[in-house]
């Protein structure tokens, strides 16, 4: 058989394992009677209904056509409620009105609550990203110290950290640490993802200087390098090139537990998506958008990776 008829065998083998699977969800809804509704789903991604805009409180209404505004003179207030984009007017002029009242509608797309998540998802991970990279890359330095007092002292914090749940890292850090510091939510669940990813870069980076060979570090230092500049133009950048795939894999397992901060009330993608099940009724369709958006995270990331390691080997 030739390789070309292979590869077609193969493919059509993969094709046929993913038709199965995605047949196996089919049938176990149909066994389980549920009825898909994804259309309960789209107004938490993109709310594209009119929104209302009611009275903040009693008063009379003043409709300026020409300006295209509308002017609520609200009793006992010295500043009136200015509304100047509509769509549709539901009061005439002179009307009296009161509050929670609508004055109109306006068609506006806005994001929903999915997307706000996101969004959290997005800032809390990128945060966190930023700070173990720099965090793994000191304690990464400190663990092949020559001073001991660093070396164990990274020792320490690497075993400690990998040794411990990163559920119990977050509640510590927010109950205990956030308590005595006044920390808010967001900084404490970005503080408890980046010390418990920073101890595992750390480790990657470590190993990655570990893999380069020592003769390189002799012989910067004999062209009368100092330690610091040796590590920084000679090793650094090569271990930065041979941990750049295991440091993919622990930047998207930073994504996915991201997750966990949901526990202490932040509302990033999954406590929204909790709260979208509670209002739509549509569990399997919100948790499968959930693990889609979830997967386009994580592939972007993915696919920036290998963009910059393929530059980084046409570049030798």
């Amino acid at each position: 058989m030739h390789a070309k008829q292979k590869t077609w065998l193969w493919n059509a083998v993969f094709i046929g394992i993913v038709f199965a699977l995605s047949y196996s969800v089919y049938f176990a809804s149909q066994k389980i009677e549920y009825n898909w509704r994804w259309e309960r789903v789209v107004p938490y991604i993109i709310n594209t209904d009119a929104q209302e805009i009611t009275a903040p409180g009693d008063g009379t209404v003043e409709i300026d056509e020409r300006n295209h505004q509308l002017t609520l003179v609200v009793d006992g207030e010295t500043t009136p409620f200015v509304v100047k984009e509509y769509t549709e007017l539901q009061v005439s002029d002179g009307d009296l009105i009161f509050e929670g009242d609508t004055l109109a509608t306006l068609e506006q797309w806005q994001i929903g609550p999915l997307i706000d998540g996101l969004i959290v998802t997005i800032e809390i991970s990128i945060y966190s990203l930023v700070i173990a990279l720099v965090l793994g890359l000191v304690i990464g330095l400190m663990r092949i110290s020559a001073n001991p007092m660093l070396r164990n002292m990274a020792i320490l914090y690497i075993e400690v950290i990998r040794g411990t749940p990163l559920l119990v890292q977050i509640f510590i850090m927010y109950f205990f640490i956030g308590t005595v510091m006044d920390l808010e939510r967001f900084t404490a669940g970005v503080i408890a993802l980046s010390v418990f990813t920073g101890a595992y870069v750390a480790e990657i980076i470590r190993s990655g200087i570990q893999s380069i060979p020592v003769g390189q570090m002799e012989a910067a230092r004999s062209l009368g390098m100092s330690y610091p500049k040796a590590m920084t133009f000679i090793i650094l950048p090569q271990a930065f090139k041979r941990t750049l795939p295991p440091m993919a894999g622990q930047f998207i397992n930073l994504i996915k537990d991201s997750s966990l901060v949901s526990v202490i009330s932040i509302t990033d993608l999954t406590k929204a998506g909790r709260e979208v099940v509670s209002g739509s009724f549509a569990p399997f369709e919100v948790w499968f958008t959930v693990a889609l958006l979830y997967r386009v995270l994580t592939s972007t990331l993915s696919w920036a990776i290998q963009r910059l390691e393929k530059r980084l080997s046409a570049s030798d």
